[in-house]
């Protein structure tokens, strides 16, 4: 096996073509690209059967962003780009079998870049990799269960196995899947929340009760105030574009606070209308706030300032009821109020006094129906959690929260990882779920905390040995430190993969090493008891838990669905019980969805609700005001304003983001359309200022080195971008990128690396 630092993520490419930055989203090319993505791979019949299914009562979920369905009327075409293209990777008439194995080593796929593997078509039967060998070969499905059961079994302790979760797995299978993980006698549940909304729920559930948003699609078309603050939901997730034009034109003041300009957040093109098709946009944003990267904190406490200044004069500002009955902790949060001073505040978010003044003017010019959204921008930072909390704060001055047009909404990514949290998947759950699912299931589940993404990663750095089980996702690519990342799971004597695509992860794999394929969102999923179509369900960003089924032809006879493979794999590492039949469960979802509704609270009469079209809403405190947390009440938190200060007058803070031609780890293509790069990814976005007083040119080579304490990371040949951007900032793509995050590198509280923040310097390549 190669030395991870000698592992090539990135074919040579092709010379940098740039545009100026669009200042709108959507419009026509996004209708032509998605158009072109679907029916380019799918073809036109089955392309169109699987798009106008997509996101339709009795359909089946978007594979891509968690963001809510409309509750009544839905469009013909209720997607946008980047389901299309996830539904185009998803439908593809391509398959990889045993005879691209055959032609392609291990060493051959590492050299090719993620785009390409994207390319390769739909995963089409198990394959392993056997120690020492330098290709995969086809194996029976039985032979790789029997396979992952002995080497799990053969473990020291059940805490060397390491249970990996993407936000793709259904409510269904990760209900399975973490019964079978506590059945065996770990908590090792790591998940991509680990990644990314770790932070929020680790916020909110200390301020207000509960881990989740708390506002509905109805919420944001009447709201007077909507802060987008730390994400970019044109390439992101662009159909909360529609949700913010219906809420502008209802009247709404929608306020961008973000360091980079992004066009989905200055205006968008609705392609559902006419004028849109056309490119003629509605302008979104009336006030774009290019804060300083990690200055959040401090622009939420300047904010809250200037409202104590307001209410101390002339009264009105805060909802004193509201505080009154339903909050605590507020004495000591205006102290710290207080106590901040204004030029720390303006100096750390890069602001003027002015523009936070305005803000303020927006917020209270109505009825304080005040909503704030936000994503990885704000979740990836080392003071993420003290962030958010300051966000909360400013929501019980005004009594913002639990009434119409109010509230808070963490927009997450993966289309169910809100769900499979609620299903359990968590490295630390509580103790009444672990009783719960004793007293249901008849068996001891463990309670010692299990290991998250960042400690699941260190463990297996550090020792050799363990087994490493993925339902999903791209762990290697996704995670931080990639080199240390890779290390750690070539030290594994196992790993394994459920997946629908080729990636990375597959490659940087264990002695032993498995593929195991499974059905998309859009294959159809036949009873093997009764024939019958078999729907999962998932939870969006709002809490709706809804039906999906797929209804297109697998590709290949030799895929199982999700909760068949954890059956598959349950059966022979821990066997059934009088309560737990593992193919019987997974022969009938309604069987695995009764079970849920015997442990979950929230449930109730499960699968007879979600049959409704649109399904059903979980329940959720502060949306009653009700406070699930120790003392009853909604909480204040004083916390230090921090913000990160460079060690050396040559560095700058780094962010990571998204290309809009790429869905988490999968790259689709290489067009950044709205920020006008293509055709290459190694690229970095920097002040033209910054540029100047360093001697680089436009498009000149570097290299990026990260920094943290004494250690040092290096990325070489990226090209310069000139950008709008605050000085003292760079944006790179992920996962190119992730090798300059530090493992160590975490955020407070949550864990969460740290993405959005990390201290790089510069060099000529």
């Amino acid at each position: 096996m190669s030395d991870p630092s000698t592992i090539r993520t990135f074919e040579d490419e092709d010379a940098i073509k740039k545009k100026d930055a669009k200042d709108w989203a959507t419009g026509l090319p996004a209708v032509t690209s998605s158009l072109g993505h679907v029916f380019g791979k799918a073809g036109i019949l089955r392309g169109a059967k699987a798009l106008f299914k997509l996101n339709q009562k009795r359909g089946f979920d978007c594979p891509s962003c968690a963001w809510p369905d409309p509750d009544d009327h839905r469009a013909a075409a209720e997607f946008c780009e980047n389901g299309a293209k996830a539904v185009a990777s998803e439908t593809t008439k391509k398959t990889i079998t045993r005879e691209f194995f055959k032609e392609y080593s291990i060493e051959d796929l590492r050299n090719k870049s993620d785009a390409w593997h994207e390319q390769q078509g739909r995963l089409a039967e198990p394959v392993v990799k056997r120690p020492g060998a330098t290709h995969y070969e086809a194996i029976s499905w039985d032979d790789a269960f029997q396979l992952i059961a002995d080497d799990l079994k053969s473990l020291q302790s059940p805490h060397d196995g390491i249970f990996y979760t993407s936000g793709r797995c259904g409510n269904e299978a990760a209900f399975l899947y973490q019964l079978m993980v506590r059945h065996y006698g770990t908590n090792n549940l790591p998940d991509c929340s680990n990644m990314c909304h770790e932070s929020s729920g680790a916020a909110l559930g200390a301020s207000i009760g509960i881990g989740k948003g708390t506002v509905t699609l109805d919420d944001i078309y009447v709201a007077d105030t909507i802060i987008c603050v730390g994400q970019n939901p044109g390439t992101n997730h662009p159909r909360m574009l529609s949700a913010l034009e219906k809420a502008v034109k209802n009247g709404a003041k929608l306020v961008a606070i973000n360091p980079l300009k992004e066009a989905g957040l200055i205006a968008f093109a609705n392609p559902q209308n006419p004028i849109g098709l056309l490119n003629k946009s509605t302008k979104l944003t009336s006030q774009y706030l290019q804060v300083a990267p990690n200055g959040d904190h401090a622009l939420f406490r300047a904010l809250a300032k200037v409202l104590l200044e307001k209410q101390e004069k002339d009264g009105g500002v805060f909802d004193d009821n509201f505080i009154k009955e339903h909050t605590d902790g507020l004495e000591q949060y205006l102290d710290a109020v207080r106590t901040s001073k204004w030029e720390n505040l303006l100096g750390d978010c890069g602001l003027a006094r002015e523009d936070i003044e305005t803000l303020a003017d927006t917020i209270l010019n109505g009825e304080k129906r005040l909503i704030t959204c936000w994503a990885m921008g704000i979740t990836q930072h080392i003071n993420a959690v003290a962030t958010i909390r300051e966000i909360s704060n400013l929501h019980l001055l005004l009594g913002a929260i639990g009434r119409e047009g109010a509230g808070l909404c963490p927009v997450r990514g993966h289309s169910n990882v809100q769900g499979d949290r609620t299903m359990g998947i968590f490295e630390k759950m509580p103790q009444a779920f672990h009783d719960k699912l004793d007293s249901v299931c008849d068996f001891k589940s463990p309670r010692e905390h299990g290991y998250d993404t960042v400690d699941a990663i260190k463990a297996m750095h550090q020792e050799s040995g363990k087994v490493f089980f993925a339902m999903g996702g791209n762990f290697a690519q996704a995670s931080p430190d990639s080199e240390y990342t890779f290390r750690a799971l070539q030290n594994c004597k196992l790993t394994a993969h459920v997946a629908t695509k080729l990636n990375r992860s597959h490659l940087i794999c264990g002695e032993t090493a498995l593929i195991l394929p499974c059905f998309g969102r859009s294959d159809l999923d036949l009873s093997p008891e009764t024939g019958d179509a078999q729907f999962i369900t998932c939870e969006n960003s709002m809490g709706v838990v809804q039906m999906s089924e797929g209804s297109l032809t697998p590709i290949s006879k030799n895929l199982l669905s999700e909760p068949a493979i954890v059956a598959g794999l349950a059966e022979k590492l821990v066997g059934d019980t009088p309560k737990v039949q593992w193919k019987h469960l997974a022969a009938n979802y309604d069987r695995i969805r009764d079970l849920i509704e015997s442990v979950i609270a929230g449930f109730d009469h499960f699968n007879s609700r979600v049959r409704n079209d649109g399904g059903f809403y979980l329940p959720n405190g502060p949306k009653v005001r009700q406070w699930n947390t120790a003392n009853g009440k909604a909480n204040f938190s004083a916390d230090t304003v921090e913000t990160h200060q460079t060690s050396g007058k040559d560095r700058l803070i780094m962010q990571t983001l998204r290309s809009h031609d790429q869905y988490n780890t999968t790259v689709y293509g290489m067009n950044d359309r709205y920020r006008g790069v293509s055709t290459a990814r190694r690229i970095v976005f920097l002040n033209p200022e910054d540029m100047r007083t360093r001697n680089i040119k436009p498009l000149q080579r570097i290299d990026l080195h990260s920094h943290y304490g004494d250690e040092k990371r290096t990325a070489p040949n990226f090209q310069a971008i000139p950008y709008n951007i605050p000085a003292g900032s760079a944006a790179t793509y992920f996962p190119e990128a992730n090798t300059l995050v530090p493992i160590n590198s975490q955020a407070k509280v949550s864990g969460t690396p740290t993405s959005k923040c990390v201290e790089i310097s510069l060099t000529v390549a």
